[in-house]
């Protein structure tokens, strides 16, 4: 008569061997088990642990001087051409991903364009960094070089052309009374000998209506 006896030999917590034995025929096969328990207990721990460590680099990032570099320019708002005193367009500039970064949202006055840029600060190089896209224009990517006297910030870049050449383009932001920001950007093409402006405004809050 034919008979199977099963031995069951633990070799460890998470792991379990078999004997198998067969007139004839002795089979020895193992395999990983890893109880409901331990998978329960093991999620629990991780499930608590989360929350903790994501509330710890919260106000590590909140207690960091560099990541409210650009809090002045955070808002709502209207943007006036310094040149004539005409309204430029409209600009919202908000905090994102826990403060990690900002996000600009400019559009026409005229509603003819539009743009946008992502702000994010690089922690292992301490440095801001830009990147502007528009729908009328070249791709944008600067970087914070200078801090200036009045907490002026100054961002620039070089700009590739499709025919292989390049310009310089620079963006200095700075916070002005009244919570108002002035903001200015210039080109050079000869390396930065001489700078030509191409936007010089004043950005300010709205008026409540």
């Amino acid at each position: 008569m034919t008979f199977c006896r099963l031995a069951s030999l633990c070799l460890h917590r998470r792991w379990h061997a078999i004997l198998v034995q067969v007139p004839g025929i002795t089979i020895f096969c193992s395999w990983t088990f890893l109880s409901f328990s331990s998978v329960w207990s093991s999620r629990r721990r991780a499930g608590n642990t989360l929350p903790n460590r994501q509330s710890s680099a919260a106000s590590s990032l909140e207690a960091d001087p560099a990541y409210h570099k650009l809090d002045f320019w955070v808002g709502k708002w209207d943007v006036y051409d310094n040149r004539d005193g005409s309204r430029n367009g409209t600009d919202i500039v908000e905090k994102i991903v826990g403060g990690c970064a900002l996000v600009e949202n400019w559009r026409e006055a005229d509603g003819s364009g539009e743009g946008k840029s992502l702000f994010y600060y690089q922690p292992a190089r301490k440095q801001w960094k830009q990147v502007w896209v528009t729908d009328a224009g070249p791709i944008k990517e600067k970087q914070l070089i200078e801090e200036m006297k009045d907490d002026a910030i100054r961002f620039q870049g070089e700009i590739p052309h499709p025919e292989g050449t390049s310009h310089l383009d620079r963006t200095t932001l700075t916070p002005l009374p009244q919570g108002r920001v002035h903001q200015v950007i210039e080109v050079s093409r000869d390396d930065g000998k001489h700078w030509q402006t191409v936007f010089d405004a004043d950005y300010r809050r709205p008026r409540p209506n």
